[in-house]
């Protein structure tokens, strides 16, 4: 399986980087026009229950868009982190550190790879309360709807935010710029 990853890596190594650099662009990217650019504007709605309608729509379409993406990343940065060699380059069959340099970089991909994860941990947890808040909001209950998505906007979008620019952060020293 390895030798397969690495090999498919060497053939495809730009499209590889290609599609996970994109993914992250539009997921992060995605983020931030929400949080920073069609969110406040949402604010100018004064009928609750349009605004609340609006920012369910907008937000359930923003998910599913992004839902490939995210896969997508985390196959690409599984194939780029053994495709390129970072454990190998680091450490032997028994663990010993073969190149402090090289080590100290196989802990960013490391340290890369948590972030991505918890941000996705956190996307689900966005992803099943928006899905709950639509219910609610079917349903004609505009206050647990709108009780019910308040952390998005006000704290889990934002966090996301700030662990795709660390990423984006990460993913810069991997290339060695």
């Amino acid at each position: 399986m390895k030798s397969a990853m690495v090999g498919l890596f060497g053939t495809y190594a730009h499209e590889i980087v290609f599609l996970h650099v994109l993914s992250a662009i539009i997921w992060v990217g995605g983020m931030i026009a929400i949080r920073f650019a069609v969110h406040p504007n949402m604010q100018m709605i004064e009928d609750p229950k349009v605004k609340l309608g609006r920012t369910l729509a907008i937000t359930g379409k923003f998910f599913h868009l992004v839902i490939p993406f995210i896969l997508i990343l985390i196959v690409t940065a599984v194939l780029m982190a053994v495709g390129l060699g970072f454990r190998i380059a680091a450490v032997d069959e028994t663990g010993t550190i073969i190149s402090q340099t090289a080590y100290d970089l196989y802990q960013v991909v490391h340290m890369k790879e948590v972030v991505w994860m918890i941000m996705t941990a956190n996307f689900t947890w966005m992803y099943i309360k928006r899905r709950k808040a639509q219910k609610l909001f079917d349903l004609g209950d505009l206050p647990a709807a709108k009780a019910t998505v308040a952390l998005i906007p006000k704290y889990l979008l934002p966090i996301n935010i700030s662990l795709g620019i660390l990423a984006l952060w990460l993913g810069l020293t991997l290339r060695g710029l």
